[in-house]
């Protein structure tokens, strides 16, 4: 179901999942007894109506990226193995 304006967020024109999450949003902080018209808000607000701009993605820079993510993940996997355990109740 599409949204139209007038029923979004301050009429904003939002698609129904920005909409949701943008009330969801509001609910959880006014549930935490929080303000809820911060700039977080503002922030989340502002990407959804100018969302950033995606250039093309060199297909080989993107597996470059990947395949040095999986080595860092990979060491820190392996330093996990080798720590000791902490003594109990510590």
């Amino acid at each position: 179901m599409e949204t139209s304006p007038p029923d979004t967020f301050r009429g904003l024109p939002l698609t129904s999942e920005q909409d949701s999450e943008i009330r969801h949003f509001i609910h959880c902080r006014k549930r935490c007894g929080l303000p809820w018209d911060t700039p977080e808000l503002d922030a989340m607000l502002a990407d959804m109506l100018d969302p950033p701009e995606v250039g093309e993605e060199d297909p080989d820079a993107l597996s470059d990226c990947m395949q040095a993510e999986r080595a860092v993940a990979t060491q820190d996997d392996r330093k996990d193995e080798d720590a000791p355990l902490p003594p109990l109740g510590a």
